[in-house]
């Protein structure tokens, strides 16, 4: 039986290795899009590679016909943000950027995980902005931990950006309309979790509860703009993005990464 604590399913040890193993699918389906992203290849192409790596593993994709999304992945070029929708007439070039968002689910239970990805020779800035939006993920992944309030989370990922931007010289932009969230039987469950905010407030931390974190940030404007097939957002200014994202669980033993790779 699944508790809540203020709205946050809490989950036994068993049910979150039920959700580690749905997140070695997305993740061994990520590695597999990372070596297969290169120039000359089409994002439906990448598509149709995570959707046989999922089903092959004995699960099925999240995204696919989630609220009439038409795809497996979202895979987001260059100025595009998130919920970037594979097609065969986006073919990719050297120099490009793009962040792709992958869910599976296996016995009922999610993983959801994004990656940014640097397409042949990318330039310094492109790599900057991937490597500050993953150092955020991180800080506030390093942020869940019993005890703690979710805004903690919030912070430690605003924190980590301003740090970034102050190292690189870069103002880069904080995208606050669209955040992680909790997750489990469900894709897309309470809390929303923010990507900024002050420390100290909403809903107290417990082991038990699992929480996608996902900073995105642009190389310029936080201002986004949302294409008219009704999914892609894009920057207002045309500057490049990243996303990056793991799904976490919260144990006593510190934050589990449930999408990460397997330990050897």
């Amino acid at each position: 039986m699944l508790r809540r604590r203020n709205s946050i399913e809490v989950k036994t040890r068993g049910q979150l290795d039920a959700m580690r193993a749905a997140g070695l699918v997305v993740q061994r389906t990520l590695a597999l899009l990372a070596e297969s992203a290169k120039p000359g290849v089409s994002t439906a192409e990448l598509d149709e590679l995570a959707e046989q790596s999922i089903r092959d593993a004995g699960a099925v994709p999240s995204f696919k016909g989630y609220h009439g999304f038409p795809a497996s992945i979202c895979a987001s070029v260059n100025n595009q943000i998130v919920h970037g929708i594979p097609a065969k007439t986006t073919v990719l070039a050297d120099g490009d950027l793009i962040s792709i968002d992958c869910g599976a689910i296996l016995d009922g239970w999610h993983g959801d995980s994004a990656v940014t990805l640097a397409i042949g020779t990318v330039s310094a800035a492109d790599l900057a902005l991937s490597a500050a939006t993953r150092a955020a993920m991180w800080a506030g992944i390093k942020a869940a931990v019993p005890g703690a309030k979710l805004t903690d989370i919030s912070h430690a990922i605003q924190s980590a950006a301003d740090a970034a931007s102050a190292a690189d010289g870069v103002d880069y932009g904080q995208i606050v309309e669209y955040g992680g969230h909790g997750i489990g039987r469900e894709m897309h469950m309470d809390p929303f979790l923010p990507n900024i905010g002050k420390p100290g407030k909403g809903p107290r931390l417990e082991a038990g509860m699992a929480l996608a974190i996902e900073p995105m940030l642009t190389g310029g404007s936080n201002e986004t703009v949302e294409l008219e097939d009704g999914w892609t957002v894009v920057t207002a200014d045309g500057s490049r993005a990243a996303h990056w994202e793991h799904t976490v669980a919260i144990t006593a033993d510190g934050p589990w990464v449930l999408t990460a790779p397997e330990q050897d």
